[in-house]
């Protein structure tokens, strides 16, 4: 009896961290797509241009 219990508490522990295995990638996907469609909804902050990527003026 009592290996039969320690069985199901192995079995237990291993749905446990299959579930949180799978988490982990739901939650960067669900994350990611949050950050691509907030950045369609508002407007952004406009970055100082760099000075190097222009040629000088004539």
């Amino acid at each position: 009896m009592f290996d039969y219990e320690i069985q199901q508490l192995r079995r237990a522990d291993l749905i446990r961290e299959a579930d949180a295995a799978r988490r982990v990638p739901r939650t960067k996907r669900s994350r990611r797509a949050a950050r691509s469609s907030a950045g369609d909804e508002g407007e952004r902050r406009v970055s100082r241009p760099d000075s190097r990527h222009f040629t000088p003026a004539a």
